[in-house]
């Protein structure tokens, strides 16, 4: 038996009761239970006892889990003490089951001799442990120790039908005098680390050796405070394949007649022609530790190997001529990332058929839908492999297993019945259940090691986040399949069983102007092949050596003055006119000069108010843009501008004008209503934002004024039908400073531009941060469109004064307590003389519970009923004042010792301010500081006091070892009599919300939404937070009271970047930062050189870390990121500093990593490839429509909108011709065209293959002129029958043929008339010729070198 088989066996739980598991919660909660001693008169001194845990569901009076035994003890007596048996053991266990009714049952079993030398349990008594209170959370942690009173009998008296719940109520339980069981029962956090090794409703101690977790080290009564994981190795499991005895078509035969005959009985019908056909045969691949599954197994699908071989599929495993097609085999690979070597774990496989009952009888799967079709699931067969520590590379061949054997999978199995046609000789390897066979490697950088191995490592040492390596990359390594469990067809029209989810002061520089970058998903280098003979190969993925430089789209180079041609064109057009406050047009000016900025001129403006006013009025496609994607009939905009909301525009249209507004036509932009007409207003999308010095913060006009002056706004242009994106581009808020003006309005034309991964990039080093470049490493820029845009700002009076730069001193006072009245009991007046006046107020109108009593009284008539019921009421009153008093005296004086203090907080801004403390007792205290929020932290070290007193320019002393930090962290402080010192305080949050965005559409159309204004107003209430922090004395006693008050503010982005990355699965980037001094904000002639940069990310789940190299050497920020499920948008943000201690970021970066399901193609450039994917419905029908980024590319059947029924199924067949040669992506959309929304999302990864060039010529042709020439070529049949061929190039903008398509004869020779089009500049271009035959096959390649001179 191996370890893993004892592991097993010995860990087996009993399930909870039925209707738990269907009513149960997501989450669970973990516990940790100590069981101290046993006392009480009735344990006998020297006799042994033994204590054993069990959990018990109350409600269906059912046992489940496993039961714990401790070790034995003897009881002691110590007179007058009765007497004691001390355990002194700590269990550990979660359960998901928090219901009330949900207990852990301690029973005492005493341990007496026998006369034939063995020995005899006997239960004395048991206790219940409540693990929830009455609202199903866990039971209130907070007293150390506890008594548990024990009942005489066993715990079999609780299945007894006359059981009640709660035991208080139950007449037949007799309580143990003078006897109990001491215990601690708490929730124990540190146990969700481990919850993927230890399965729910397992009671484990903490001596207990769970598989995947290294021995304890360090306090022995609570060995799992810090579980220790055992480091994971990556494992491959390739060529799998799985034979079953005698064969596979004898094998399938006879469990279709099984099930058929099976299906029939239960019927009670007879035979009706119909019969059960196998629609899918699937294999669950997990590792398993013993306890439980690691993660969710993955679930593959086998094929015959007959139709692999006969579809010509390579790659996959031969089995020889001997016995051929008699195999199921696997076409990918098995990646499992969380092997561990440790002897208990095990890779478990799990053969699975999909059954459906058929029309047509006879054991083969019946061709067409799915429709219609009732689906069955059995398990066939499963198999355990428990790895060989040490060993490397190898061969596997396992024993299948079935029958009535236990098995991890927790499901019924398939046993071939006894019969002659099983009971034949087996031969070679194969053995009577079957066998599975396959390539076992690691990776490259791994090994499996002993268990011996890892303990000899260091036990204190501690994990470190992976940093970013620069080495180069390793070979190309076979795809794995994806992670998690794949649903397969026929899994969606099965009922949900079991199907799991996978367990996931700005300064200026040209470097930020409009930095905008957005990414595809890498093509980098994975993994090396295993072997030569391999040819299925993945698409390079995640070139981590290889950083991409941070640099944006320039604003600068993006905007052109429009000549007056243009300006009447679009002024006749119809866009609203733009007035200024005295309600004058606005005209058009050109911009300021950047040198002849002035702040002075800002602060003296008398029109402090400012109405930011964007016109977005027509876009137009770029003379240089080629033909790879098609232009879009509708668009939308993202955008953010300042501390407002981002903004997600509404549907736009593109309307053609009779003439162009520039060389090159554009069109306007019109919006477009829910129902799909266009609106009747004004063209173009109009956009206020009004900023008034009332809505600001303290000071925070000055730094508005300063973002205009040194920001650009950063747009993205969408396709509003495909939802794909188009472009982005910058435009500088420069001309937005009115310089004393009334108004301002320019006018601008943006490049819209998009990126394309280059994979074959070899800049590297210093080039890739020349200051001033134009691109980020292995990105391509290509210019879509231009967008043209007015901007224009108009002064408002203020009736307010402008908040005045916040002041300098950030010392919080103490609250006096002297004479304050509690507010709620009295009301305040202003009397004639200004002193101030308060009257008392009946008890009835403060408090709201004491006048509902009132209120509740019957008619009553005459006087003496009248008096009586004034005798209860001021009974009634008496005694409520009586009950409320002490409450009410405590709230008081807390009243009284409590201070007040407000934090705007932004991103990443550290809040910086002081309270004073003092002491008012007269005698020394050691004070002890509570803060119940981890954002307000205590500032201990002087140097970070020191520091943020020079940014705040504060006068304060600052004193050096201050405070003390007890056990649990808690800060204290020690004062003198009536001393009074200042607390240093730091609030800083990193977390924004929503940090996932569901899909990516436009936004509707409201009332009003082109015209709306957006105002900067405070922060909403429910935004707010609230924090308190406690100054205590000893005994606990609070001295004075600290509320903050945390008023969230929206930040700054001054960078975007875009990733495009499969689904469920991780992203690593590397991304180079710029040179320091080209940050805004970075300080002039700084000493000491360059200085450190810092990173900190809004989402705690990614790892976001940077590491300085050394003087001279560029800096790089390493991210990586857990992708969603498709079409998931997770976005997060990035805070970059210069200073150690965080104070305040240089740039905040904002990061979309779009999630897309990944599709691998590999064909040849010019050829045809046809594949299929599969749809999957939603609960509603959908009415849809596939979209494509590279159309000329990339064909979709069907192209228009089509039904997806709900919860359905449909194949959308795909047509792939790519242009070129290489490695590159081709985005796929399925859009819902009534509602706008992304439905699903494909990343398709084509690994294309240049095609053999039979024939090479060249030509030489004059640059421009505007006139093309004609060419001819030849091309000989070389069939000896009729064909019909189709001709296609790879620059269909260049070359043009006089006919499509061409019938030879056999043998005979054919002329191919060519033109070729003229070229606007000088160089050479290769263009191919494919000549296709019928099926879209290539029969020959034609290469045309033209040299254009």
């Amino acid at each position: 038996m191996s370890e893993w088989e004892r592991v097993f066996l010995r860990n087996v739980v009993l399930p909870p009761h039925c209707q738990r598991r269907r009513t149960r919660r997501p989450g669970s909660t973990a516990f940790r239970c100590v069981l101290k001693y046993l006392e009480g008169a009735a344990l006998t001194q020297g006799a042994e006892y033994q204590l054993r845990l069990s959990l018990f569901d109350a409600t269906y009076h059912h046992f489940f889990g496993r039961t714990w035994r401790s070790s034995r003890r003897a009881a002691r007596a110590a007179p007058p003490r009765p007497a004691r048996a001390a355990f002194n053991e700590t269990v550990y266990f979660h359960t998901s089951l928090n219901h009330p009714g949900i207990a852990a049952v301690v029973e005492v079993v005493a341990t007496a001799g026998k006369g034939d030398g063995g020995s005899r349990h006997l239960s004395c008594g048991f206790g219940l442990i409540p693990l929830f209170g009455s609202g199903s959370e866990a039971t209130d942690p907070a007293a150390e120790d506890r008594a548990l009173k024990l009942y005489h009998g066993t715990p079999r008296a609780l299945l007894h039908p006359r059981f009640q719940d709660p035991m208080e109520k139950n007449k037949y339980l007799m309580v143990m005098e003078k006897s109990h069981l001491q215990y601690a029962l708490k929730t124990h956090q540190p146990l969700e680390t481990i919850f993927h090794l230890l399965p729910e409703n397992l009671l484990v101690s903490g001596l207990q050796t769970i598989p995947g977790l290294l021995p304890a080290h360090g306090d022995a009564s609570d060995c799992l405070q810090k579980p220790r994981l055992m480091k994971p190795v990556t494992c491959y499991l390739e060529r799998l394949s799985v034979r079953l005895y005698p064969s596979l078509e004898e094998f399938e035969e006879e469990l279709l007649d099984l099930l058929n005959s099976d299906r029939l009985l239960q019927a009670n019908a007879a035979p009706d022609g119909d019969g059960v056909a196998v629609r899918e045969r699937r294999l669950h691949v997990g590792v398993h530790n013993g306890l439980r599954f690691v993660q969710v197994p993955q679930v593959a699908v086998l094929v015959p190997e007959a139709e692999v071989v006969r579809a010509g599929c390579p790659g996959v495993p031969s089995s020889g001529a001997r016995g051929a097609g008699q195999a199921l085999v696997l076409r990918s690979r098995i990646h499992l990332s969380e092997m561990v070597p440790h002897p208990a774990f095990g890779v478990c496989f799990q053969l699975e058929y999909v059954f459906c009952t058929s029309g047509r009888a006879g054991g083969k799967a019946l061709p067409g839908s799915a429709h219609g079709e009732t689906a069955d699931i059995r398990s066939v067969r499963w198999a355990i492999w428990s790895p060989v520590l040490g060993a490397g590379e190898a061969e596997v061949v396992l024993p299948l297993r079935g029958g009535a054997c236990r098995g991890p999978c927790q499901t019924l199995v398939y046993q071939t019945p006894t019969s002659g046609r099983s009971s034949r000789q087996v031969r070679g390897k194969h053995v009577e259940s079957g066998t599975v066979q396959f390539y076992v490697s690691t990776d490259s950088e791994e090994h499996l090691v002993t268990a011996a191995e890892i303990l000899r490592k260091d036990k204190d040492e501690s994990e470190k986040p992976p940093t970013p390596s620069l080495s180069p990359q390793a070979p190309l390594r076979m795809a794995a399949s994806p992670r998690g469990p794949g649903l397969s067809a026929s899994q969606l029209s099965v009922p949900a069983r079991s199907r799991g989810q996978s367990p996931a002061r700005r300064g200026r520089g040209s470097w930020q102007e409009g930095g905008i970058t957005h990414l595809e998903a890498d093509l980098g280098l994975p993994d090396p092949e295993p072997r030569a003979g391999d040819q299925l190969r993945a698409l390079p993925f995640t070139p981590l050596q290889v950083p991409i430089a941070a640099v944006g789209l320039q604003a600068g180079s993006s905007r052109t003055l429009l000549s007056r041609a243009s300006l009447a064109r679009l002024h006749a057009a119809g866009f609203p006119e733009i007035l200024d406050h005295n309600q004058v047009p606005v005209e058009i000016s050109e911009p300021v000069d950047p040198a002849s900025f002035s702040l002075r001129l800002e602060e003296a403006d008398p029109l402090q108010g400012n109405e930011i006013i964007l016109q977005f009025l027509a876009f137009g496609r770029d003379a240089q843009d080629g033909v790879e994607g098609t232009w879009p009939r509708t668009i939308f905009l993202t955008f953010q501008f300042y501390r407002f909301p981002p903004v997600t525009t509404p549907r736009l249209q593109l309307v053609s004008t009779d003439a162009g507004l520039a060389a090159v036509p554009a069109q306007l932009l019109i919006r477009v209503n829910k129902d799909g007409t266009l609106g009747t207003g004004p063209p173009g999308l109009q956009l206020k934002y009004m900023v008034d010095p009332a809505f600001l913060r303290p000071g925070e006009q000055l730094w508005f004024v300063r973002y205009l002056a040194e920001h650009s706004l950063q747009i993205d242009v969408w396709d509003g039908d495909s939802l794909l994106l188009v472009g982005s581009a910058a435009v500088k808020l420069e001309p937005l400073l009115r310089q004393g003006r009334a108004a301002v309005r320019t006018h601008h034309e943006l490049e819209v531009a998009t990126t394309e991964y280059e994979p074959d990039v070899t800049v590297m080093g210093r080039e890739a941060l020349r200051h001033g470049a134009l691109r980020p490493l292995g990105v391509r820029v290509a210019v879509r469109g231009r967008l043209h845009l007015c901007l224009a700002n108009v002064g408002h009076p203020c009736e307010e004064t402008p908040g005045q730069p916040p002041s300098r001193s950030r010392v919080v006072p103490a609250p006096d307590g002297a004479g304050s009245i509690p507010a709620g009991s009295w009301i305040s007046l202003k009397a004639a003389v200004g002193g101030r006046v308060s009257r008392a107020r009946r008890l009835a109108e403060v408090d709201g519970e004491l006048a509902a009593a009132l209120c509740v009284r019957r008619p009553e008539q005459g006087w003496q009923e009248q008096r009586a019921r004034h005798l209860r009421d001021l009974q009634i009153i008496d005694a409520y004042r009586e009950r409320v008093k002490g409450e009410s005296i405590s709230r008081m004086l807390s009243q009284a010792i409590t201070a007040t203090h407000t934090v705007h907080a932004v991103l990443g801004t550290a809040e910086f301010f002081e309270f004073a403390l003092k002491n008012p007792y007269g005698v020394q205290h050691t004070v002890t500081i509570e803060v119940d929020h981890p954002e307000l932290s205590v500032i201990l070290d002087p140097r970070e006091w020191r520091h943020f007193k020079e940014l705040t320019k504060s006068v304060t002393p600052v004193e050096e070892e201050m405070f003390h930090l007890r056990d649990d962290l808690r800060p204290q402080v020690y004062l003198r009599p009536k001393e009074t010192v200042r607390i240093p305080f730091k609030y800083q949050t990193f977390s924004a919300d929503p940090a996932v965005v569901v899909a990516q559409g436009p936004a509707g159309l409201g009332a009003g939404t082109d015209a709306a204004t957006r105002s900067l107003g405070k922060s909403r209430a429910g935004q707010t937070k609230h924090i308190q922090v406690s100054f205590q004395v000893s005994g606990g006693k609070p001295i004075a009271i600290l509320r903050v008050k945390v008023e969230p503010q929206p930040h700054v982005v001054d960078q975007t970047f875009r990733f495009y990355h499969p689904e469920l699965t991780f992203l690593k980037k590397t991304i180079r930062l710029p040179p320091w001094h080209t940050l805004p904000g970075a300080p002039v002639g700084m000493p000491g050189g360059e200085p450190e940069m810092f990173v900190r990310c809004s989402d705690p789940d990614i790892i976001c870390e940077t590491k300085n190299m050394g003087p001279g050497e560029p800096q790089d920020i390493f991210l990586k990121v857990a992708g969603g499920p498709s079409p998931q948008i997770k976005k997060f943000f990035v805070a970059i500093y210069t200073d150690a201690w965080l104070a305040a970021p240089v740039q905040i970066w904002q990061f979309y990593l779009h999630s897309l399901q990944r599709l691998d193609v590999s064909c040849t450039a010019g050829q045809l490839s046809r594949l299929s994917l599969l749809l999957r419905g939603t609960p509603a029908p959908r009415r849809v429509q596939a979209f494509t980024s590279h159309p000329q590319e990339l064909e979709v059947d069907p192209d228009g909108a089509f039904l997806l029924p709900a919860n359905g199924i449909q194949d959308l067949y795909l047509g792939v011709r790519p242009r070129r040669a290489g490695s590159r992506f081709i985005y796929l959309n399925l859009v819902d065209v009534e509602s706008h929304q992304l439905v699903s999302s494909w990343l398709l990864c084509l690994s294309c293959r240049q095609p053999l060039i039979s024939k090479a010529f060249e030509i030489s042709l004059p640059v421009g002129g505007g006139r093309g020439c004609n060419k001819r070529i030849t091309y000989t049949n070389p069939y000896p029958s009729p064909r019909l061929y189709f001709l296609y190039t790879n620059r269909p903008d260049l070359l043009q043929f006089k006919e499509d398509s061409f019938e030879v004869a056999g043998g005979e020779v054919y002329t191919i008339g060519l033109r070729f089009a003229p070229s606007q500049g000088a160089g050479e271009e290769e263009i191919l010729i494919h000549i296709n035959d019928h099926e879209d096959k290539n029969e020959e390649t034609f290469c045309v070198k033209v040299v254009y001179q």
